[in-house]
């Protein structure tokens, strides 16, 4: 078996769901604005668990509670990406 057909690493799974919830977020907010943020990603026995926290500014123009859904999905789709 060639490495190009072997799966990606549980730390590889991570960091690409983790950079793509990052990225997302950090697209709709400015960081500076934010008050807090966090991103919790776990890749384990081939199950993916994404758990994105967002707390903008109060008069920010985007909903929290969807970016941060937005970012989780977003993070799934990286990594469908990493197994295709």
């Amino acid at each position: 078996m060639s490495t190009d057909e072997t799966e990606p690493t549980a730390e590889t799974v991570v960091e690409t769901a983790s950079a793509a919830a990052e990225g997302l977020v950090l697209d709709r907010y400015k960081q500076s604005a934010l008050r807090d943020f966090d991103v919790t990603v776990t890749f384990e026995d081939g199950v993916l668990d994404v758990d994105v926290y967002v707390n903008p500014p109060a008069d920010a123009d985007h909903d929290a509670e969807r970016v941060a859904d937005e970012a989780a999905r977003a993070a799934r789709d990286a990594v469908d990406e990493l197994f295709e």
